[in-house]
């Protein structure tokens, strides 16, 4: 699946004087920021080296002098790149404390906006592992609290309230008990084995292979290893080791690449390994990443994702691979957020058009531009509920309230049920607005 990178040799170590000509050196940077694999490498003809594994040597040879050292028993290390150091930076100045990006999200719909990111998250990270229901179906079930249908809707499911579960209990160290229970909450009623939910494997029978060819691509430690290697793990993650400052974003990579390294579980170990990402960024106060869907960025990317873990494994347990393609992917879903937000924006000052009708509260402007699109749109109570997050009767005083101007009107759906459609005078009031 990946071609071996060749053997680093002194011995073919560029002459000293190749080493001070600025375009070598800056065709070596550029290389090193992108973290460049052999494969990458080999096709680089750099004016003033003499051949790809030159090249390739002195690489290698900048990474080991900058080589930060995770673990020695699991030949974990990395080298600390500019290009990390600058994204890190970054992500300190947007994503945590108060260093101002307060300003990003409305504070009148910040909690929408988290509840539709929890929303993405559960859905792609769930459906990077066989999820296979659809976006649409998956986030009704997940905002009318409808009961999962199938293994697939469970997955996501799980997937969502473990996130939640997750941002309550930031305050709390990481341990052994705390992972198992997240994969309890990630896994309910989706093993074939129900014991296998929140326990770890007992047996080597899990290896990680490639979807189509079938060819073993990681082959996990040993079972008996995955208690000490969990130890080592909550102990990395709480401990404060100032002979060795790691940034707090290359940790919660770190953990988690340890997690699906390790694969301590029969399934559902990248659903547990990300969603302990998540929870490792909050708990160190970044918290707008709980804004963000950083697995709906993995998910479209994710034939670079697997090879991340690739090249970290065929590079001697370099996680420099893994750390950069995950930075990236942290500053993709800060751009997508910003993007979002930005429509998101130009939605509610369209929709605040829709006060200058007179006698209409924010929410309910709301609800009249729900319909504006589908003259045939039909709501619910539950609809309004959801999509606005306020209580059933909340909504229905709102949607009452149009019904006695003439801009909404009732229905029965049922015996039971009823619905709401545009009333006779939402044409000439709302549409003119438009026109």
């Amino acid at each position: 699946m990946i071609e071996q990178p060749p053997k680093y040799c002194t011995e073919n170590m560029p002459q000293s004087q190749m080493f001070h000509n600025q375009l070598v050196t800056e065709a070596i940077n550029k290389l090193q920021d992108s973290y460049a694999y052999w494969s990458e490498v080999k096709y680089k003809q750099i004016k003033g080296l003499p051949d790809a594994e030159a090249t390739w040597n002195l690489i290698k040879s900048i990474r080991a002098a900058k080589s930060i050292e995770v673990s020695s028993k699991y030949g974990l290390h990395f080298s600390l790149t500019n290009y990390m150091m600058k994204l890190c930076h970054i992500f300190d100045m947007n994503f945590g404390g108060s260093w101002g990006s307060e300003s990003i999200l409305p504070r009148n719909n910040s909690n929408r906006f988290l509840v539709g990111s929890i929303i993405e998250e559960a859905i792609s990270s769930s459906q990077m592992e066989g999820a296979s229901t659809t976006r649409k179906v998956a986030k009704e079930m997940l905002r009318k609290n409808i009961t999962p249908k199938d293994k697939s809707q469970r997955m996501i499911y799980n997937n969502f309230q473990t996130i939640q579960y997750l941002s309550t209990h930031t305050g709390e160290p990481l341990s052994t008990e705390m992972i198992l229970h997240i994969h309890e909450l990630m896994t309910k009623n989706t093993l074939d084995n129900p014991e296998d939910c929140g326990r770890f494997r007992q047996n080597n029978d899990v290896v990680v292979e490639n979807a189509i060819t079938h060819e073993v691509v990681h082959i996990p430690p040993c079972f008996t290893e995955i208690p000490s290697a969990i130890e080592w793990l909550v102990e990395f993650s709480n401990s404060d080791n100032t002979s060795m400052f790691i940034h707090p974003v290359i940790k919660a990579i770190i953990v988690h690449f340890f997690i699906s390294y390790i694969h301590p579980f029969v399934d559902g170990n990248g659903r547990t390994a990300r969603a302990l990402f998540h929870w490792y960024m909050l708990k160190e106060g970044y918290w707008l990443t709980e804004y963000m869907s950083i697995s709906r960025i993995i998910y479209k990317t994710k034939a670079s994702y697997e090879k991340a873990f690739l090249r970290t494994e065929a590079d001697e347990n370099d996680m420099g691979y893994f750390i950069t393609y995950h930075l990236n992917a942290l500053q993709k879903a800060f751009e997508e957020l910003k993007k979002y937000i930005s429509r998101k924006t130009a939605q509610q000052n369209d929709q605040n058009r829709l006060l200058k009708l007179g006698g209409i509260t924010q929410r309910q402007a709301e609800i009249l531009y729900m319909m504006l699109k589908d003259e045939n749109a039909v709501i619910t109570v539950k609809d309004v509920s959801t999509t606005l997050l306020v209580t059933p009767t909340t909504a229905k005083h709102d949607i009452l309230g149009l019904i006695d101007k003439g801009l909404l009107s009732e229905i029965s759906l049922n015996q039971q049920k009823k619905g709401y459609i545009r009333g006779l005078k939402y044409k000439e009031n709302v549409e003119s607005l438009y026109s």
